[in-house]
């Protein structure tokens, strides 16, 4: 069964979106964003390497509006949002992975309630190979094999090109990049590539995104996972398949209706007491980020934009 984003996500989209798609994926229906009078103040966010690019670009958006304001951005890892979050150094926890039990428990004991998760783009996390490599396109399977040493989805370990039908380079081993332990998108690629497996000790792991991607297109012989977002010229994003049958390209459409297997949500949590308004500063900035505006810098970083319904919907639980 195909794994959907949301049931948002599909159905009465398709009718309303951009005509020109292939210059653009945001929606024409999609409202600007307004100023309002009385912003200012200091905005933290910690948390995401792989939403950092983004939430600086916002960020400078959000200043040209509001000069008053000053936003300090931090992007080691998922894993740090939660306790910044909890101890209250970061009023924005950019995450590219969910929250897990134990986090949202951990911020439940402290204020009495969940925190409030927030999709702000999405994501097709793409596999990457070097841009000169041949190889057609990995099902789910051989990416469990390939990365993982426990191989939950019952394949046989590959470690050689040859083994992935490609003769010429056949005895050539697999270089591998990932990222580190702290990062969200390596939390989220081993529970949905590698059903929650372990990974080879191999895998060279990156602090960043970029590095992932740079260390790939240096490297004939690699592969590595990263956002969508940090696809360079060197490399090039393999089509995957979670049969093994038909592959699909790491595209906006596939993305929504669940053809690629490894979409997802890149979301910022913020600390929000039920039945009040998120604090002015903070819910501006937001509105910003699901405004038309603020959804086009999410395409320029290379990501792909949430739909209308989802950005008004979500703005509207915000601000009560």
């Amino acid at each position: 069964m195909k794994r959907k984003l949301s049931w948002m996500l599909f159905g009465a989209l398709f009718a309303t979106m951009n005509a020109n798609a292939e210059e653009s994926h945001i929606d024409p229906a999609m409202p600007a964003y307004e100023t309002v009078s009385g912003v200012s103040g200091n905005l933290n966010s910690i948390g995401s390497d792989s939403l950092n690019n983004l939430m600086t670009l916002w960020a400078e958006g959000f200043k040209k509006a509001y000069p008053n304001v000053n936003i300090q951005i931090e992007g080691k890892g998922s894993s740090t949002a939660p306790p910044a979050l909890i101890e209250g150094t970061a009023q924005l926890g950019p995450m590219s992975r969910p929250m897990k039990a134990e986090e949202i428990d951990a911020f439940e004991k402290k204020y009495g309630y969940k925190p409030t998760q927030i999709n702000v783009a999405i994501d097709a996390l793409a596999v990457f190979a070097h841009k000169d490599n041949p190889l057609k396109g990995l099902s789910m399977k051989q990416i469990d094999s390939i990365f993982s040493s426990t191989r939950k989805k019952g394949g046989e370990e590959i470690s050689d090109w040859g083994q992935l039908g490609l003769d010429a380079w056949k005895g050539r081993a697999i270089s591998l990049f990932g990222r580190n332990s702290a990062s969200g998108t390596y939390g989220f690629f081993q529970e949905h590539a590698l059903s929650k497996g372990d990974y080879k000790s191999t895998v060279k792991e990156q602090p960043g995104s970029s590095a992932v991607v740079q260390g790939v297109g240096g490297d004939q012989y690699a592969l590595g996972y990263s956002g969508i977002g940090y696809k360079t010229s060197g490399v090039r994003a393999l089509p995957l398949s979670t049969e093994g049958d038909e592959f699909f390209d790491a595209t906006y459409e596939n993305a929504l209706s669940g053809d690629y297997p490894l979409a997802r949500f890149l979301i910022v949590y913020v600390n929000k007491k039920p039945g009040e308004a998120l604090d002015t500063l903070t819910l501006e900035f937001l509105k910003y980020a699901l405004s038309k505006e603020g959804q086009m810098v999410v395409e320029k970083d290379g990501y792909y934009p949430v739909p209308t319904e989802l950005a008004s919907e979500t703005i509207e639980a915000l601000s009560k």
